[in-house]
């Protein structure tokens, strides 16, 4: 259940602000109001859903909330690089590096699996960084931004350059220079955020 309606919230099959009630979800996917709660309780953690004045509701987005998030994720970001560069293992590398590929190799007429590759290198890095509420946190946020469906790397121009940026990031990494990994890691983020705020703006999102 919770799969399903997570997934209906994230596609935009409920709008922005669009009540939840427990009876019609119940209808609509041919269940209990059991699971339907507890779904709705979990998507509440995740970010995805809130509470309103008559109940649970689709979150609203603003632009507020994409400079809140995204002030969090820049840091935690660079973070998350610097603490792989002084952490991982060759093992570590490998997996980077395969990510980073796969990437590279990625269909850029199918938005939806580029932004999956771009996820997928992120990860490998959080992960390499041995550190895990910084890898809990930073999945949070990322459930935030899937309200967000347009991605910035659909954006001209704006994939071969991320591709750029995440070959600077891991080279630091393996050079196990974690001041230059913060950094490229917090302007490779800082270049996303701006961009996911002109999206927003320009109302394709």
């Amino acid at each position: 259940m919770y799969d399903r309606l997570r997934a209906d919230i994230v596609a935009g099959a409920f709008d922005a602000g669009a009540a939840l009630v427990e009876l019609s979800l119940a209808e609509r996917y041919g269940t209990s109001r059991t699971p339907v709660r507890e779904a709705l309780r979990r998507l509440e953690q995740d970010g995805l859903v809130e509470r309103g004045d008559r109940g649970m509701r689709v979150r609203t987005r603003s632009p507020e909330e994409i400079l809140e998030i995204y002030e969090v994720r820049i840091s935690l970001e660079a973070t998350a690089a610097a603490a792989a560069a002084q952490r991982h293992g060759e093992l570590d590398l490998i997996r980077i590096r395969r990510a980073q590929a796969a990437m590279e190799a990625t269909d850029t007429g199918d938005p939806g699996a580029m932004a999956d590759a771009n996820r997928a290198v992120h990860e490998q890095i959080w992960a390499a960084g041995r550190n895990g509420t910084i890898v809990d946190l930073l999945t949070r946020l990322n459930n935030h931004l899937t309200r967000y469906p347009a991605t910035t790397l659909a954006q001209p121009g704006r994939w071969t350059e991320a591709i750029a940026e995440h070959q600077g990031i891991i080279e630091a990494i393996e050079a196990r220079d974690a001041e230059r990994a913060h950094d490229l890691a917090r302007d490779h983020m800082t270049r996303a955020r701006d961009l996911r705020l002109r999206i927003y703006q320009d109302g394709d999102d």
